[in-house]
């Protein structure tokens, strides 16, 4: 099975100024506004949903122990702030 293309940005702004009847300039600027919106958003509640797709949410990642694969030593990973992404029932049945 061939992989998949990948969407790029500037094909991403392209479809959204034909669909919106705009730019690619403005589909850009909106896009980076959308952006950091989301960014802002998940900075100040945690979390933000995106109705129909999924919810991204910040999460506390424990420190823990791991291994170094080269040499099998051990090794502390420390604790990180990660944003998990959880795909809505609805996308999930749109993709079957």
């Amino acid at each position: 099975m061939a992989a998949a293309k990948r969407l790029t940005k500037s094909q991403i702004m392209a479809e959204l100024s034909e669909r919106w009847g705009v730019s690619k300039k403005q589909a850009g600027e909106m896009y980076d506004s959308f952006v950091a919106l989301i960014y802002g958003e998940i900075k100040r509640a945690g979390e933000v949903a995106f109705p129909g797709l999924g919810k991204m949410v910040k999460k506390q990642r424990a420190a823990r122990m791991g291994r170094n694969p080269a040499t099998g030593a051990t090794i502390k990973i420390p604790a990180r702030t990660v944003l998990k992404f959880g795909v809505s029932k609805a996308a999930k049945e749109a993709l079957l």
